[in-house]
């Protein structure tokens, strides 16, 4: 019970029916005051209609006097068609209030209150309309009244003045009225809570459908999709929904891959010495086959801490760890010191490492990690370039808004159906075969790759491959030129 008056369902009814009950009271408070400001006009109407026949009577000029008023006013009530209904009032009165005659269901209290009205009017010389809570002496009921109170005038002196009322609401319509937006504005809102809580469901229903795919989830099974085909906000909310998914799922495949991938690569080494160590304990070995076991151990060695340094860079830079500066970088300044710290390696390899046209290539962008990008590129080319007629060569250059590196070698090339996987952590072309399609193992993490595409997209551009089996290969890495 607790849940669903704290759901959102319940609380969208809630402001639904609020709203609306502030909406009906409005409604029939303009309504309730409308109506009773038309009784009221036409009451005043008829009042005024017949203050002009009692005017028309009760001339001076044909009555000696008051008392003649108190004589005549028995004839009032008389008649086939009375001029004063029984649920009306008269009283007529001289002008210091001492003597009244009346008619109707007025108390002496009531006479006495009006009687004092009228003397403030009567200085006036103007009708005036006044509105008296009279009780009724015959049903001891308290009942609105609208007098119309009116000088009486002989010779154009007052001698006296009228008093005519008429119930305000002589036929009871306004409570009944009241009663009957009372009824109504309880029915519209028992059929708006009941639509309305339908109505809330069947607009939250996509969220329910969204909590039970989220309960479902899990590492191992992500591939629940809501697949809503609405284009309202819910709609958006779903798609956004099966968009993280489907990135949760991407990022997921990723870790179990890398996790894979790692500890495939991380076996070999290990595996390799441990061996080594075991054959170096077991019995008397010379001084020459214990140096090569500990050459193979540290040729290992080095192989797993490049592998350790380029899963840690790889893993900063696709969990945003890695915050990239942001400096004037020339890759003409950054690929020449490449060249010139990578020249001693590629000449034990017998490889000729040459810089070829280095004009000014501005970007912006952090200069360790660009050098790296660079360095990755170069040090790939010569990896696979042939032994002893190797060659690499560095360039780059700026065109539409781009600039770029270019690293091009000789080497045996790559199949083109291991072009699409080169920059995939861990792929290298030479899995099965080397790229001259021999069997060969030319070292290296096998992050190198994913390491340069990652930079070059960090830093807005991209990083692209074309080569040519039995011919070499040429990379490729642009970056938004520097305004």
């Amino acid at each position: 019970m607790k849940k669903f008056f704290t759901g959102i369902r319940f609380r969208l009814m809630a402001w639904f029916n609020t709203v609306l009950l502030v909406v009906l009271v409005v409604f029939s408070v303009f309504v309730y005051g409308r109506q009773q400001q038309d009784l009221h006009d036409l009451t005043v109407q008829r009042l005024a209609v017949k203050t002009s026949q009692l005017e028309s009577l009760l001339r001076f000029e044909h009555l000696s006097s008051l008392q003649d008023v108190s004589d005549l006013m028995p004839s009032l009530i008389s008649g086939g068609v009375a001029l004063v209904q029984e649920d009306e009032v008269l009283v007529v009165a001289d002008p210091a209030a001492q003597w009244s005659a009346q008619l109707g269901p007025v108390s002496k209290s009531d006479i006495i209150r009006m009687i004092a009205t009228a003397r403030r009017v009567v200085q006036t010389g103007q009708q005036r309309l006044y509105d008296f809570s009279i009780i009724d002496t015959a049903t001891n009921q308290d009942e609105e009244y609208v007098f119309l109170i009116t000088p009486l005038m002989a010779r154009n002196v007052i001698v006296g003045f009228v008093l005519l009322g008429r119930p305000a609401d002589p036929g009871g319509q306004l409570p009944r009225l009241l009663v009957t937006l009372g009824l109504a504005a309880l029915a519209v809102l028992a059929v708006a809570s009941g639509g309305g809580y339908w109505l809330a469901g069947r607009i939250l229903s996509p969220v329910k459908a969204i909590t039970r795919a989220a309960r479902q989830i899990s590492d191992t099974d992500l591939s629940r999709r809501l697949n809503l085909n609405s284009s309202d906000e819910l709609g958006e909310l779903a798609n956004t929904f099966d968009g993280m998914i489907t990135r949760l799922q991407a990022a997921f495949e990723r870790q179990r891959q890398f996790t894979a991938d790692a500890s495939h690569e991380l076996r070999t080494p290990l595996t390799i010495i441990g061996l080594e160590t075991d054959r170096a304990l077991v019995g008397e070995r010379s001084v020459p086959e214990y140096q090569r076991t500990l050459e193979v151990i540290k040729d290992e060695n080095a192989h797993m801490t490049r592998l350790v340094n380029d899963l840690l860079v790889l893993a900063r830079l696709e969990s945003g760890q890695a915050r990239l500066k942001q400096e004037p970088v020339d890759l003409s300044d950054t690929a020449l010191d490449v060249v010139e710290r990578l020249s001693r390696l590629a000449g034990v390899k017998g490889i000729h490492l040459e810089a070829g046209e280095l004009p000014c290539s501005p970007v912006t962008g952090d200069p360790d990690y660009l050098g790296q990008m660079i360095s990755n590129l170069v040090g790939n080319a010569i990896k696979y370039a042939p032994a002893g007629s190797g060659m690499v060569q560095v360039e780059t250059g700026v065109r539409a808004g781009q600039a770029w590196v270019r690293v091009i070698d000789n080497g045996p090339g790559i199949p083109p159906e291991d072009l699409p996987h080169l920059f995939e952590r861990f792929y290298r072309s030479d899995k099965t075969h080397g790229r001259s399609g021999e069997q060969s193992d030319p070292g290296g993490s096998g992050l190198g790759l994913a390491i340069v595409r990652w930079v070059a997209v960090a830093h807005g551009g991209e990083v692209k491959v074309e080569s040519v089996l039995g011919s070499g290969s040429t990379f490729e890495a642009s970056l938004p030129v520097r305004e």
